[in-house]
């Protein structure tokens, strides 16, 4: 998968006992899980994001609140995606820029396929566009 897409986890329960959402590693998360981490408290005023990661893959869960998501990709291709479920994932694959924008309250979730490494990580969007043009 070079695109980002939704992925819809496995919802098990009723609305009288609740509900339980599992994501399994090669199941699931198309990728083997190396790090979790959640972002919670962000203001609703606040644009995150920013940057684009040339290796890390992610799979991204709203547990709570609404998180939209504003796509590119290496050729130039943008996407919106709103993650409003938390039995929905947003796969993003590696070279896929993308700004975050949270609601009030919003938790959100990531499944990353390599540990933290600051040298994977497009932080300036001229260098990211800079590579769509080594491309071509």
């Amino acid at each position: 998968m070079t695109d980002p897409q939704i992925i819809n986890l496995n919802k098990i329960g009723s609305p009288e006992l609740g509900y339980i959402t599992i994501s399994e590693a090669q199941k699931d998360v198309p990728f083997d899980i190396k790090r979790v981490y959640w972002t919670y408290y962000t203001p609703q005023d606040v644009s995150r994001g920013g940057h684009a990661h040339k290796n890390l893959q992610q799979l991204i869960v709203a547990v709570a609140g609404t998180i939209t998501f504003n796509t590119e990709n290496k050729n130039g291709d943008k996407k919106v995606f709103v993650l409003n479920s938390p039995n929905q994932g947003l796969f993003i694959p590696k070279l896929i820029w993308r700004d975050i924008k949270f609601s009030h309250n919003a938790v959100l979730l990531c499944l990353a396929s390599e540990l933290y490494d600051e040298e994977d990580y497009f932080r300036n969007y001229e260098d990211f566009k800079k590579l769509r043009n080594d491309l071509l």
